[in-house]
């Protein structure tokens, strides 16, 4: 009996959601003890801030340009690499629960797997992984919690938020008590809610498992994104009108507006709602227009969903140690990109590369049987990295389709392995508009560069000294002083880009 691997993703969580990550808001007690019983990552980044370039890079250990997916809506091909195929093959019964998201949402012809699975009355084998049951952000769709809940609970499947909806130009409905954008204050009862399906089909299928199997389990919550609607029932966890306002949003309309100017146009021009270039916001919301009080409610909205989360984490792992498997179960806990939530007057996520949207909380608790001294980790790392690392835990070679590497147990370990920086990549095209970013982190600067598109020529970026800048509000791209570290951040960046694909792949819709 070997070691087993529970890797627990959530979906637009920001780094400071977590008490371990300093985060003051929600209790997340089940996290930070992992946390503090193995080891935590500061400096860890997503390969993309979209939901299926970011997941499909979790399950290739491929960069974007790699694997292909360069925005939501560009489905995984079938032929692509898998960890839980090579997991498989090896031995381990694999399992998702929850969010996949390789495949496109929007998908009225179903021409693709994830879309097809439940109505067809299966539950896999897909890509590596023989028993899936998936959900999205709403009982109304085509996935296994849909039919569960149009099969046991059909008065709730309206409960939530229509997110899904014909035409995302719909989805800019406020309410709650502030009338903030896509916030509902949802009548479900908890226990029929998501977060809890999904922990409780784990644990069923965790209770299937022979007690000397090794399994690779993917438990993927679909929280705490948009829309903000967890059950009503849980509202009073975090009072939103006791709430202050996040340290990164700047205050004054004045303030914001100055501190959006000094990045490229399409920051301030999306804040002011003249130009719209982030397809992942609903078209018609102009942060400008949103008010104090609707960021404290959506914010409270949020962390009420990391509670929840936190605690369904801690149900799931109470059963492994019932079965007995605590002492060989790693587990690593990450999220798929961040959430702007409120830094520099925005919200929801697009072609913004910031703290907010690129550092990832992470944390890993390796199975005790294993040994190990709990350690934080501020060396640069990426989910790249993750494939690999399950591939070490499993005591199998990394194939040489991953591009990352395992990651480091302790500080001398990630010097040892020259973790030096980490790189995350943004391609889109939306109504007519095209954005190319590419950022690397190192040596505590963020620096970006903009390719030639429909809006930049190529001579634009951001740059960020955040040793003394942590907020990133003053970009240094064009100050003199800065100019050699400029130069040589932007070399490096180019000297370790990966080679693309050929020819990119199709868009299939933008969801």
């Amino acid at each position: 009996m070997g070691r087993k691997i529970l890797f627990i993703t959530t979906d637009q969580q920001r780094y400071d959601a977590l008490g371990c990550n300093g985060g003051s808001i929600a209790r997340t007690p089940v996290v930070d003890r992992w946390a503090r019983d193995g080891i935590r990552y500061t400096r860890a980044h997503c390969q993309s801030v979209v939901c299926m370039p970011s997941r499909a890079t979790m399950l290739t250990g491929q960069h974007v340009r790699t694997h292909g997916v360069w925005m939501n809506g560009v489905p995984l091909p079938d032929d692509a690499p898998s960890v839980a195929e090579y997991l498989h093959g090896h031995g381990y019964r694999t399992a998702l629960f929850g969010k996949a998201h390789f495949e496109p949402f929007l998908d009225p012809q179903q021409r693709f797997a994830e879309n097809r699975l439940a109505r067809e009355g299966r539950f896999g084998p897909h890509r590596g992984f023989e028993h899936m049951e998936l959900s999205a952000h709403t009982a109304r769709g085509l996935w296994h919690y849909s039919f569960w809940m149009m099969e046991r609970h059909p008065a709730e499947v309206g409960a939530y938020y229509p997110i899904m909806l014909p035409t995302l130009e719909q989805n800019s409905a406020g309410g709650g008590d502030t009338g903030a954008i896509q916030v509902k204050h949802n009548p479900i009862e908890r226990a029929h809610y998501h977060t809890e399906w999904v922990a409780d089909r784990t644990i069923a299928w965790l209770d299937s498992l022979d007690p000397k199997a090794d399994w690779f389990l993917w438990m993927s919550f679909p929280d705490p994104h948009h829309p903000w609607d967890p059950p009503q029932s849980e509202l009073h966890r975090v009072p939103w009108r006791t709430l202050d306002l996040p340290e990164g949003y700047p205050g004054s309309a004045e303030k914001i507006e100055a501190i959006l100017a000094q990045k490229p146009r399409h920051w301030l021009d999306w804040y002011r709602g003249d130009l719209v270039t982030c397809y992942e916001a609903p078209p018609d919301f102009v942060p400008q227009r949103l008010t104090q009080d609707q960021l404290r409610e959506i914010n409270a909205m949020a962390h009420i969903k990391n509670e929840l989360i936190d605690e369904a984490c801690g149900r799931v792992f109470a059963r492994i140690a019932e079965r007995g498997w605590a002492a060989e179960t790693d587990i690593l806990f990450t999220t798929d990109h961040g959430e702007l939530q409120g830094d520099f007057g925005l919200l929801f996520k697009g072609p913004h590369h910031v703290d907010a949207l690129m550092r990832v909380p992470l944390v890993w608790r390796p199975a005790p049987s294993a040994g190990g001294t709990p350690a934080v980790v501020e060396a640069p790392v990426g989910h790249v990295d993750l494939a690999p690392t399950f591939c070490h835990i499993a005591g199998l070679p990394v194939p040489p389709w991953m591009q990352g590497k395992p990651l480091p147990h302790s500080a001398a370990e990630a010097e040892a392995q020259r973790r030096e920086r980490v790189i995350t990549e943004w391609d889109s095209e939306h109504k007519g508009v095209t954005l190319h970013l590419k950022s690397i982190y190192r040596d505590g600067y963020l620096c970006t560069v903009y390719d030639k598109s429909s809006l930049y020529d190529g001579s634009e970026g951001e740059l960020y000294d955040l040793a003394n800048d942590p907020r990133q509000w003053r970009n240094l791209w064009n100050a003199p002083e800065a100019k050699a570290i400029k130069d040589d951040l932007v070399a490096d960046l180019r000297a370790h880009l990966p080679p693309p694909r050929p020819e990119p792949l199709a868009r299939a819709s933008n969801v």
